[in-house]
């Protein structure tokens, strides 16, 4: 075993409500990881403003390092991915010009269609092939712009979350495509940002940093991070800065006959098609072209996956303390297939009480409303399922081959009772893991950068060494058939 073969890399995986710092290292073709650090990213509300707090993340950021220094573990470089399209707008001096907004602000609601009086709804999807959603950057940047921000005029550069803390550890300012390609402001077709709809936002590409793709140097840690940490040799690698996109690298597939569904707080359920698939169709069912790690492009549709149950355990939890197992225990205990909801319908998207708002959904609906955890959260796994055969089955259509099973990364994977739920609902095998798939895609892009690793093929052939999957069989076809048809009867956007 050389000494190149086990170069170490960090990767600093960020998601809407934690992080954590995996330090990664190649062995014998399978890839060791980690966890040195842990950490929340909780939004901070701010009179009626939901924020991100950009200088702790750098710190945790700066602390991770400083125990990987202390470990004396030497690593070759670090990578950062996060959510999705969240910007930092910076002036000529290089300086933040205010905390980032949470991208579950309540003040881009209704945002699309203010906009759309601009530029017709159908000619924003067909300039950018992505899914409307009232927070894409796009939107947010013309709610600054319509609500007179006093930074609005003086932005220099607009960052996205995982360039602006990479500019913060190098004082280098890039946009790396991955996460450009979430904020509706990019042509998929020439990888360009689209100038009418910049200028429609009274902005041009010099607003922006030079477009990179996966897997460029950005370059070494600056100075001052290297006083704050106490190492020095370390590279900050643009790795796919969308937590998304790192983690479909990782998906454990052979072929292409899958779709993947990365399990979150959102659900992402996709394929991997070669060219942007941007026609009527896709329109009317709103899906997505983000841009993928290797060139390829990740058609998909963003599902509110977690966050349902996230936001109901901390209602719960102010009545007494309770854990996801917990949780999931009390919903296997609950009687079947008793209320459905649309986990997609606007109601969910940030209510003062989720309890409340699936209760209020279930009773509009004429459907048992659900009072105990285990009868809500019973609600909510079997609503997610089915919701996924929905969009699966509008992939199909879209597929130019079968779609023979589904591969499920992300924490989500490891709850086996939804697996076998969403195994039942859309009737193909599901293929449960890696739940740190993020963090995969992020180290081997980072190994790949150094030159210890070739494809995706490749990458992939690591992963599955390197994890243990679940595999789970469709059963009950004819009943769960028979309780999709009910989920549709209440099926509505409210």
């Amino acid at each position: 075993m050389t000494e190149k073969m086990l170069t170490s890399f960090l990767a600093i995986d960020l998601g809407a409500s934690s992080g954590r710092a995996i330090l990664g290292t190649i062995r014998d073709g399978e890839l060791e990881m980690d966890e040195i650090n842990r950490f929340p990213n909780p939004i901070i509300d701010v009179n009626g403003k939901l924020y991100w707090d950009l200088f702790y993340l750098y710190q945790q950021i700066i602390a991770s390092l400083q125990i990987v220094k202390a470990n004396q573990t030497p690593i070759t470089s670090l990578g950062i991915d996060t959510w999705g399209v969240d910007v930092v707008c910076f002036g000529k001096d290089g300086e933040p010009l205010r905390s980032p907004y949470s991208y579950r602000n309540t003040n881009t609601f209704g945002a699309p269609e203010r906009f759309f009086t601009k530029m017709p709804r159908e000619e924003v999807y067909r300039r950018t092939g992505i899914q409307i959603m009232n927070f894409n950057t796009l939107f947010q940047l013309d709610t600054m712009l319509e609500e007179e921000s006093s930074i609005y005029p003086i932005i220099d550069k607009v960052l996205f979350m995982p360039d602006a803390l990479s500019y913060m550890l190098t004082g280098k300012m890039v946009t790396e495509y991955t996460i450009a390609s979430t904020s509706q402001l990019i042509d998929p077709r020439t990888r360009e940002f689209d100038p009418t709809l910049l200028e429609a936002v009274k902005l041009t590409k010099d607003h922006f940093a030079p477009l990179v793709f996966s897997g460029t140097r950005i370059g070494p840690l600056s100075e001052s991070a290297k006083r704050a940490s106490g190492l020095q040799d370390v590279e900050v690698i643009a790795v796919a800065g969308h937590d998304t996109g790192s983690a479909v690298l990782a998906v454990p597939a052979e072929g292409d006959r899958f779709a993947y569904l990365s399990s979150g707080t959102w659900s992402l359920m996709g394929i991997e098609s070669e060219q942007p698939v941007i026609n009527e169709e896709t329109f009317s069912l709103n899906f997505t072209n983000e841009g993928g790690a290797d060139g390829s492009t990740r058609l998909l549709k963003n599902i509110c996956g977690m966050w349902l149950i996230e936001q109901c355990k901390k209602e719960w939890e102010k009545e007494r303390p309770i854990s996801y197992d917990e949780i999931v225990n009390a919903a296997q205990q609950a009687t079947p297939f008793t209320s459905f909801i649309n986990p997609d319908a606007a109601c969910f998207a940030s209510p003062t009480s989720m309890v409340q708002a699936i209760r209020e959904y279930c009773k509009k609906t004429d459907q048992p409303v659900p009072e105990t955890v285990g009868e809500m959260a019973r609600c909510i796994y079997e609503s997610l399922a089915f919701r996924y055969r929905q969009v699966l089955l509008n992939l199909q259509s879209l597929a130019g081959h079968p779609i023979e099973k589904l591969h499920i990364i992300g924490g989500g994977s490891k709850n086996d009772m939804l697996n076998a739920f969403t195994a039942n609902a859309i009737g193909i095998p599901v293929i449960a893991g890696p739940s740190e798939a993020t963090a995969m895609g992020n180290l081997l892009l980072q190994a790949k950068a150094a030159g210890l690793i070739a494809g995706k093929e490749a990458m992939r052939k690591v992963v599955r060494d390197s994890s243990e999957l679940a595999v789970f069989e469709p059963a009950d076809k004819e009943l769960w058939n028979q309780q999709y048809q009910k989920y549709l009867a209440v099926f509505t956007e409210m």
